[in-house]
């Protein structure tokens, strides 16, 4: 019965808790300055999901072009590349 609860969530009683408890630990005055902390790193973390998807969409388009033009691909670059035979002597 627990598992089935813990994969349901937290009730309204659970959330009055942990919200008391935060309450106590941390004071009225310092909760609107973790509200802030918290909403701006919630905020960068997705700003940072949005580039990296960003960044994946760009390359994959490189590498479109590159097999339409009949360039080699990335893999096969970084392959013959002097850079990264030096990184696989390691």
């Amino acid at each position: 019965m627990n598992e089935i609860t813990l994969a349901i969530g937290f009730g309204t009683q659970e959330l009055l808790i942990i919200l008391l408890i935060v309450f106590v630990l941390f004071g009225a005055s310092r909760l609107p300055q973790l509200a802030k902390a918290l909403g701006q790193s919630k905020r960068a973390f997705k700003d940072g999901l949005d580039e990296a998807d960003e960044e994946a969409r760009i390359e994959a388009a490189r590498r479109r072009e590159r097999l339409h033009a009949g360039e080699p691909t990335l893999r096969e670059d970084e392959l013959s590349s002097d850079k990264y035979t030096a990184d696989k002597s390691r």
